[in-house]
């Protein structure tokens, strides 16, 4: 993982702000990337100064920057995409020509909330699922994970917390999901586990707006999803 670059497309919004600070933290060098560079630069200065106060011995060696979305995509080795579901399929025409082979790894969670309506229902999308949507858009050479829809941003944003959650990966590229394995474990309190091919990915994105429910339900913050009876090597 030591040569391996993270760029963050929204990485200036709520889930990709938590991932970069916390594999930031874990000294990965980290690419934010934004329509807006001004808007991804900032968000690295805030990563960068944040660590040096809460996390001054993992600060030593960070490698924060923030540039436009399609240079972040070009400059990493795994891209991560974060944004709303309103913004995925223009997003990744606008830098499908500079993934190449890199992986791709979707968060993306159609929910109704993000075009005006309930955040405890689900959009239908034709392609049956976000990841399924960005699997189409997407030049066959680039590998589609799905991955991170069930972990609480605010959580990530908390470096005082220890995240509570396993994370339901999907994709039909095994080599793509054994990639992203370690740098999912690089986060203290989260697991991998292998949730199957990419059709999955709808019954996984769904598990949010029930996550959501739930939260409202029980009147909790952050609720999480653990698999039992699976006994994994770390």
């Amino acid at each position: 993982m030591g040569e391996n670059k993270i760029g963050i497309i929204g990485g200036t919004g709520d889930l990709g702000f938590g991932l970069a600070l916390r594999w930031g933290r874990a000294g990965v060098p980290v690419i934010i990337g934004s329509r807006d560079e001004s808007k991804a630069m900032e968000a690295a200065r805030r990563i960068t100064e944040t660590l040096r106060l809460h996390a001054p011995t993992e600060s030593q060696h960070l490698s924060i920057r923030g540039i436009d979305n399609a240079q972040a995509a070009a400059q990493a080795s795994i891209v991560v995409l974060a944004v709303p579901i309103s913004a995925q399929a223009a997003i990744l025409k606008s830098i499908r020509s500079s993934l190449g082979d890199r992986i791709l790894v979707d968060t993306t969670v159609p929910l109704a909330a993000a075009l005006g309506g309930k955040p405890t229902q689900l959009l239908r999308l034709w392609q049956g699922s976000a990841a399924a949507q960005a699997r189409e858009l997407l030049p066959p050479a680039t590998p589609v994970v799905a991955a991170f829809h069930n972990v609480s941003a605010g959580v990530l944003q908390d470096l005082s917390a220890t995240p509570d959650c396993d994370v339901l990966v999907c994709g039909d590229d095994d080599a793509a999901k054994q990639t992203v394995f370690p740098f999912i474990k690089l986060i203290p309190g989260l697991r991998p586990i292998d949730a199957g091919p990419l059709e999955m990915s709808s019954i996984v994105e769904g598990i949010t707006a029930l996550l959501i429910s739930v939260n409202r339900r029980y009147r909790v913050p952050h609720s999480g999803v653990r698999i039992t009876g699976l006994e994994l090597q770390s």
